[in-house]
């Protein structure tokens, strides 16, 4: 049996309006919403009563998706420092590639983006640099060179 594909990344934010932003402003499209709730919702996540909002964002092409999550019930929980550096163990980025990666980061300053380290360049190949979102996300940006 293999992979099909890779249906989208979870993300678990407690300001759904300013995450969802955030990725729009980056380049992503609002694909939907929803609330989920009730007995599958429960048995999927090992949890019980669960009430969630949810927002699908894809990329531009369609082929990439980040699933957004806001829990009411139960309530979200910290699992850590709010701001963890890069070398933390598990999920640490999600990396885009963009166009122009000064210009996405200007955008992105406003809504609360802010570069981790700086902009590095990579050989003759990519400029590349790490981009704390909303809720700590860090995204990464990569800017092919021509």
């Amino acid at each position: 049996m293999a992979i099909q594909r890779m249906d989208n990344v979870g993300i678990v934010v407690e300001d759904m309006d300013a995450a969802i932003a955030f990725f729009v402003e980056l380049g992503m499209e609002l694909e939907g919403s929803a609330q989920i709730e009730g007995p599958v919702a429960d048995q999927c996540t090992g949890l019980d009563g669960v009430r969630c909002d949810i927002a699908m964002v894809r990329t531009p092409d369609g082929h990439s998706r980040l699933e957004l999550a806001k829990y009411r019930s139960p309530a979200a929980i910290s699992a850590g420092p709010r701001n963890p550096p890069h070398n933390i163990v598990g999920t640490h980025r999600v990396m885009f590639a963009v166009d122009d990666i000064k210009d996405t980061v200007a955008r992105l300053r406003p809504l609360g983006g802010e570069l981790v380290g700086e902009i590095a360049r990579f050989e003759d190949s990519y400029l590349l640099c790490y981009l704390r979102g909303p809720e700590g996300i860090i995204v990464g940006l990569a800017e092919q060179l021509h």
